[in-house]
């Protein structure tokens, strides 16, 4: 039983004859006629009885017509839902973005889309990098905005732009000069994204120069979201870790002192998707926007290379 089968059965039982159901099908009479025998065949019923002047359903085309009915208009609007997404007036744009996002512009983008695509649903997914990375490799999310490095097994990545990381402080002698690991090896640390912890992609750069440099980095204290450390550091109980986009975007930032790091730490911001994956229009049209806000919103596009020859 194929849907071309319950098609050409539907038209003939609603308009009484071979020939008409043909006219609205675009097709031969002779290629409806077969079609309906072919599904008699492979179930050993007879479908309609067929009269001199009109087709008369059976008992058997009576019980058939209402399934093939439901399944009829089931395929098409699945065909129309498909259909939408690919013309983006419908369907949904599914992003995963960094937890600090909105730091880069993205919440700007989400109305730059509605008032383009009026139609299309948006759903950004707000993670730790190595969550959103996590989602897309599963095929959870379509693609994602991430902080490098992450496991990048399975995934396409192009990175979008850097942006500095720097040492904060309420207290202006700390931050006079850039600090080295060692510095940070004995500073009180107040750091963000407490879930993630040392998988979290700025950490982890963090962790590797620390390895190298023979020491370790304990925080003192540990939330999850960066205003609350920020707030803390203004307060005095201790020092941290920021990009310069987060930092610029904070309100109340007086208090806060910045120097680089010694040597220079940068967070390269990289979109990501599955191999092999195409994208939906829509999560393609909401990450080109996002590309746009995360250039926009950070210090350093990254431009990719020429190719020399």
């Amino acid at each position: 039983m194929t849907l071309t089968q319950l098609r050409a059965f539907l038209e003939a039982a609603r308009r009484g004859s071979f020939t008409a159901a043909a006219g609205v099908l675009d097709m031969s009479q002779a290629s409806v006629s077969e079609l309906i025998r072919r599904l008699e065949d492979e179930y050993d019923v007879q479908l309609f009885i067929r009269g001199r002047r009109r087709l008369v359903l059976t008992a058997a085309g009576q019980e058939l017509l209402d399934h093939a009915s439901a399944t009829v208009s089931a395929a098409d609007t699945a065909s129309r839902a498909l259909r939408s997404v690919q013309t983006l007036s419908g369907g949904v744009a599914t992003l995963g973005v960094l937890r600090n996002a909105d730091f880069y512009l993205l919440s700007g983008l989400v109305e730059q889309f509605c008032e383009s695509h009026p139609a299309v649903r948006v759903r950004l997914i707000g993670q730790n990098s190595v969550d959103v990375a996590a989602a897309v490799a599963e095929g959870s999310l379509e693609a994602g905005v991430v902080v490098l490095p992450i496991d990048a097994e399975g995934l396409v990545v192009t990175p979008w732009a850097r942006d500095e990381v720097v040492f904060v402080s309420a207290d202006p002698s700390r931050a006079a000069e850039p600090p080295t690991i060692t510095d940070l090896a004995g500073t009180r640390l107040v750091l963000y994204d407490a879930h993630a912890g040392w998988r979290d992609p700025t950490r982890r750069q963090l962790a590797d120069r620390a390895n190298l440099a023979g020491v370790k980095l304990d925080p003192w204290i540990e939330v999850e979201h960066v205003e609350t450390a920020m707030n803390l550091v203004s307060r005095g109980l201790g020092d941290s870790i920021v990009s310069r986009a987060v930092l610029a975007s904070l309100p109340n930032r007086a208090d806060l002192h910045a120097v680089a790091l010694d040597p220079p730490l940068y967070d390269t911001i990289a979109f990501i998707r599955r191999e092999s994956v195409p994208l939906s229009s829509a999560t393609r049209e909401i990450a080109r926007l996002a590309h746009t806000a995360v250039q926009q919103g950070s210090a350093q596009p990254v431009r990719r290379r020429r190719r020399s020859g």
